[in-house]
């Protein structure tokens, strides 16, 4: 596509709404999460054209109060997997062959909606079955997800505007076509905006989708897919299935049309997607493309010329905003000597201020967390901590999981740098922190660098210009998304693309052109206007 020729909206990033008492948002939030709260949603899968209920079905419950049922799903067998791919390939003839505006249009289509008529219902879906405060919900459901799908029509023209060179009675062009097959998204339970970003954007370039949500997350899914449908979104391009984990993976990975993968979810499931992939080789028709951000044991570094308040602010908010469920959320941090005593009081402070409890109540700054084995986890983390000669817990400890599973947020001090809350990736509102001497500051880089195998977000602070420089240099490698002065969580579409490498992921950064081009095949087309007629070159005489 010529560059210039045709012109999209300009994506700019959607504003935050406050949700302030008296606020027109906080009325209609409100209202939204009453009615669904008080309601029962039956959700199927989707596959073609089709509303598939199987009778196999799963509650529906909130975080924050699992004895009340919000909604059932239905869960589909092999065979329904199968009639996916089938759906999707047949999808996919008319659909890689639509003209790139008019699938744009439907993805604009759907963040207007989303930004407008439906902000409330997927904010209030979010907060209900995934435990988000309303504030989470809004930068989360409606902004992040909304940004995705109008940033990624910008990303999509900047792809097919990049064209090469043509020499004298040449025209070179490159055509971006979808991948040879159909794509299968696997989505977390912690971001809605991801669970729509990671099927949307391969559709988007033209590719089918098999899209499996979290368990943890079709209450919010299902309003992506009543969003997408209204927006005119074609049956079959993107099909909705739940069942199985490893049942489904196995059928769409061993399918001779399985073209990639975008995958949210944690190390050791990718690991094993990768190697599924690996022995069916033989079979596929091409090389998959295979996305995945994974794990993460993200750190908050402070310099002794740090300040005190920033750094006891970037803890309160990056180890505990959503319970600690982010990817990038803060869970390891070191701190020096000199200035700890004043971080430890003020992280204190902060934290027995927190209110926990349902966001129905807008008040609570932190929730429950997502379920069951998330909850009994972590409880085994803090009780081994507060019986450990290594670790104390100076803040939170408690958990209560009678009516929701709710984990007190929590601060572990110790004094291994080994110490396996060090280590071990979580998941949940417990930080543990590491106290060193100011002298350590080169040792402690190098500490930071190769405690865990993940990288995925860091954050340094400090006031100290060279400290800061020779913070960036020395961890590199050890976060794909890199913070100075600031908590490592809250990546912005457009602004700051995410994903990390090592046991991170592929770090193909969602939120920026590289995605897309994880999703296009291109193909280079040039042609001759006055081909030659004589097979002799000059040098032949």
């Amino acid at each position: 596509m010529p560059k210039g020729i045709y012109n999209v909206p300009k994506a700019v990033n959607e504003p935050v709404k406050s949700y302030a008492p008296g606020s027109k948002e906080r009325e209609q939030v409100q209202a939204a999460f009453t009615a669904l709260y008080n309601t029962t949603v039956d959700v199927p899968m989707y596959i073609g054209a089709e509303e598939v209920r199987t009778g196999k079905t799963k509650d529906i419950r909130p975080p924050f109060d699992h004895k009340k049922v919000v909604g059932t799903y239905h869960e589909g067998e092999k065979q329904h997997i199968e009639q996916a791919v089938t759906a999707a390939m047949e999808a996919r003839k008319k659909w890689a062959n639509l003209s790139w505006e008019h699938r744009a249009s439907i993805f604009l289509k759907a963040a207007e909606l989303l930004a407008g008529p439906y902000r409330a219902k997927i904010n209030a879906a979010t907060m209900i079955a995934q435990a988000k405060t309303v504030h989470q919900a809004e930068i989360d459901s409606a902004c992040e997800l909304i940004d995705f799908l109008r940033f990624n029509v910008q990303f999509m023209q900047q792809i097919y505007a990049e064209q090469p060179i043509s020499s004298e009675g040449i025209w070179n062009r490159l055509e971006y076509r979808p991948l040879e097959g159909f794509v299968y998204a696997i989505t977390p339970f912690n971001f809605t905006a991801i669970s729509g970003n990671l099927p949307a954007a391969p559709a988007l370039m033209g590719n089918v989708v098999v899209w499996k949500p979290s368990a943890s997350q079709v209450y919010s899914a299902q309003v992506i897919m009543e969003v997408f449908k209204l927006a005119g979104l074609p049956a079959g391009v993107i099909n909705m299935v739940h069942g199985s984990a490893s049942m489904i993976s196995e059928t769409l990975i061993s399918s001779p049309d399985f073209a990639g993968v975008h995958f949210t979810g944690s190390t050791g499931v990718f690991n094993d997607i990768w190697m599924q992939i690996g022995q069916n080789i033989g079979k596929y028709k091409t090389y998959p493309r295979i996305v995945g951000e994974t794990g993460g044991k993200d750190f908050v570094l402070a310099h002794p010329s740090s300040i005190p308040a920033e750094v006891a602010t970037a803890l309160s908010r990056g180890a505990f905003e959503y319970q600690g469920q982010k990817c990038s959320a803060a869970s390891r941090a070191y701190i020096p000597a000199s200035i700890w005593p004043e971080v430890k009081e003020l992280l204190i402070k902060d934290i027995n201020s927190f209110k926990m409890g349902s966001p129905e109540d807008m008040s609570n700054f932190v929730s429950a967390v997502i379920h069951e084995n998330s909850f009994d986890k972590l409880a085994k983390y803090i009780d081994a901590a507060k019986a450990s000669a290594e670790a104390e817990v100076i803040v939170g400890g408690g958990y209560d999981k009678s009516v929701g599973w709710f984990i007190e947020p929590t601060v572990i001090v110790t004094t291994n740098p080994d110490y396996e809350t060090l280590t071990t990736e979580l998941f949940g509102p417990v930080l543990t922190i590491y106290v060193y001497e100011d002298a350590q500051w080169a040792e402690t880089l190098k500490l930071v660098d190769s405690t865990s195998p993940y990288a995925l977000t860091g954050a340094i602070f400090s006031q100290d210009r060279y400290a800061a420089e020779e913070a960036t240099k020395a961890l590199e490698n050890a976060a794909g998304n890199f913070y100075i002065n600031d908590k490592p969580t809250g990546a912005v579409v457009g602004q700051q693309p995410f994903g990390g490498a090592r046991a991170s992921g592929t770090n193909d950064k969602a939120g920026s052109v590289l995605n897309l081009y994880r999703w296009v095949s291109p193909r280079t087309i040039k042609e001759t206007f006055v081909p030659p007629t004589d097979y002799r070159y000059p040098f032949l005489g």
